[in-house]
């Protein structure tokens, strides 16, 4: 069975805190997972985030916020790989380091 080669990598915030970028979403701060890719720490990062099916709320025909995580948009989040050793490399992809599934969605406009 083929075994994937596993990286770490750091999610930073990399817009001002004044950015109109983040209206949407609050910085989250650093987020630290082992994944694949680059493109593949931001999706763990956005798939560790509480979903918009995940609450109360009843998005019309079961539409996902997914899509709109602040870590997918790389105006809002760099991507840096981590070799400081600081994380095994070896296990399983996770988010390792500073997110807890947390409502993605700006609240009290």
């Amino acid at each position: 069975m083929h075994r994937d080669t596993l990286k770490i990598y750091r999610l930073v915030p990399d817009a001002a805190e004044t950015d109109p970028n983040w209206d949407l979403a609050e910085p989250a701060g650093e987020v630290v997972v082992r994944a694949r890719s680059e493109a593949d720490a931001r999706i763990l990062a956005t798939e560790a985030e509480v979903d918009f099916l995940d609450t109360q709320a009843k998005p019309g025909d079961g539409v996902s916020t997914s899509f709109a995580s602040a870590f997918r948009d790389q105006r809002l989040y760099r991507v840096v790989e981590d070799d400081s050793g600081s994380f095994p490399v070896e296990g399983p992809r996770q988010v390792l380091s500073g997110l807890s599934r947390r409502d993605p969605i700006k609240h009290g406009y």
